[in-house]
């Protein structure tokens, strides 16, 4: 049996706690469709413009309206995140590739749209 001391534990939760994010963990996107007619995608609270190829993203996608979906294309990536109906939060994680990339809630794709490059 393995016993460890309570100091013993305390370092290493501590060194945990400096060594930050796992490393190669998925960078964060995070995106919102509705409540009203918008969509946008965000990281570091900073609007997309651009993301770097071959990089690991999580894209958190918040769906706040049952008459909106987010709809994310682009080279060689034509994925339909939330559905029209969904509410709720849904995430999936992408490695993408250079090019541009377009976000679009479907049935509103004439308002409610926004694109990105990935370099």
């Amino acid at each position: 049996m393995i016993r460890f001391s309570i100091a013993a534990v305390t370092v290493l939760v501590a060194a945990l706690a400096l060594t930050g994010p796992v490393a190669g963990a998925p960078k964060v996107v995070k995106g919102t469709v509705g409540p009203g007619f918008t969509i946008s995608l965000s990281s570091g609270g900073k609007k997309v413009t651009s993301l770097k190829a071959g990089v690991s993203y999580k894209f958190q996608i918040a769906d706040k309206s049952s008459i909106h979906n987010f709809h994310l294309s682009g080279p060689g990536l034509n994925k339909v995140i939330t559905s029209v109906s969904f509410m709720g939060t849904k995430s999936v994680t992408l490695k993408l590739k250079r090019g541009k990339y377009r976000y679009v809630c479907d049935p509103h794709a004439s308002v409610m749209k926004g694109s990105f490059l990935v370099r």
